[in-house]
């Protein structure tokens, strides 16, 4: 496996890119929404981060990848500095710059962990390119070692596809999608055949093994006789298939792949909706017995945010023109039902709040992850002019 660090390292630094899908620029942003999103960051930050341990107080270690994917991604965005350093200071990126890191211990065996912080490690490495900064090659050599973790999990159990965990007990959506989207991005950005048949394998994977359900939606894996086990379908499963079958449409031209994205995010608008506002199962206006959990609570920043990417890859007016207003209303309904007086933001983006809303260090990031996306890709009407 160590042909991946090897690759990372050399192509990285031959082409130019290792800039990935943000070398893809906007065509404009929304003022006022990327003031929003800047200020709510500081927030964030001012608020949650440790600058001592790197990490988000109350946070983990997916969801601070996720975080710092997202502050990257913003700077990038705008061509901005307001953090700069903060990759080499996070607890991702002290472990990147060591060579002698453990990353089964830093992801606790947990194969969907490792891609999350392979797209931070990306975003953080292309924030460092563009501002020529050190550090780069071992960014992206981390995320090969961390790679070779998730393609050493793929076996053939289920005709296939990765585990979620080392302990090997459970394949689901999630994990496979993510090594979808990554592997297509790896293509992307290195050219190294590898990563474009890994995603190729893993669609055929996902797409036969019975994950999507009848209304398009994929649901959360695979029970122990290899079927669709029924379970929820959280909307990040539908935004980071999206991502990838982008990506993998930009590596192969293969349209068909677009049809098959958007039958998800058709679906997700039409199914986890309300009043044309993303809605988790377990988002509630009121308290009750089974409120999302701290991790569900960041899911629908994420749908957006791979929406997002799902349009870089695209590149195409009509899919903007498709997408771009319902991240717009996203954005919206953030800051009307989900902020509160103190630049926090809820779970609850869809009503107002009667008890049900949670407000915590992961709720706060998904909320900014739908401001992020919307700044790029909404037509800036209804947003910018509230």
């Amino acid at each position: 496996m160590e042909i991946f660090i090897l690759l990372f390292f050399l192509l990285a630094i031959a082409s130019d890119r290792a800039l990935g899908q943000f070398s893809i620029k906007p065509a404009h942003t929304c003022p006022k929404t990327t003031r929003i999103a800047f200020e709510l960051t500081h927030h964030l930050i001012d608020k949650y981060y440790n600058w001592t341990s790197g990490r988000l107080n109350g946070g983990s270690v997916w969801t601070d990848a996720n975080a710092l994917e997202t502050v990257h991604t913003l700077m990038l965005q705008n061509k901005r500095t307001d953090w700069d350093g903060f990759a080499d200071n996070s607890y991702l990126g002290r472990h990147a710059l060591n060579t002698s890191s453990d990353w089964q211990a830093f992801t606790g065996g947990y194969i969907d962990d490792a891609g999350w912080c392979i797209l931070d490690l990306w975003a953080m490495a292309d924030y460092k390119t563009f501002r020529s900064e050190n550090g780069v090659e071992e960014y992206l050599i981390s995320a090969g070692q961390l790679y070779d973790k998730m393609s050493e999990n793929w076996d053939d159990t289920c005709g296939g596809g990765v585990w979620w965990t080392t302990d090997h007990g459970y394949k689901n959506a999630i994990t496979n999608e993510l090594f979808l989207t990554i592997s297509a991005q790896g293509y992307l950005r290195f050219g190294n055949e590898t990563y474009l048949e890994n995603a190729k394998k893993t669609w055929a994977w996902l797409e036969a093994s019975g994950m999507r359900n009848s209304e398009g939606l994929y649901n959360d894996g695979l029970d122990d006789s290899c079927v669709n086990n029924g379970e929820t379908t959280w909307t990040y499963n539908q935004g980071v298939l999206a991502s990838g079958l982008g990506a993998l449409w930009k590596a192969t031209g293969n349209r068909t792949l677009l049809k098959e994205a958007e039958v998800t995010l058709d679906a997700t608008i039409k199914d986890m909706t309300v009043n044309g506002v993303l809605k988790e199962s377990c988002d509630s206006v009121i308290e009750t017995d089974d409120p999302c959990d701290i991790d569900q609570q960041t899911f629908k920043g994420i749908w957006t945010k791979h929406l997002q990417y799902y349009l870089i890859f695209t590149n195409d007016k009509e899919k903007i023109a498709k997408y771009g207003s319902f991240l717009g209303v996203q954005s919206h309904a953030v800051i009307k039902y989900a902020t509160n007086a103190t630049d926090d933001i809820s779970n609850l983006w869809y009503a107002r709040d009667e008890g049900g809303a949670i407000y915590n260090v992961k709720s706060l990031p998904s909320g900014i992850m739908a401001h992020v996306a919307a700044a790029q890709f909404s037509d800036c009407e209804g947003v910018d002019s509230t």
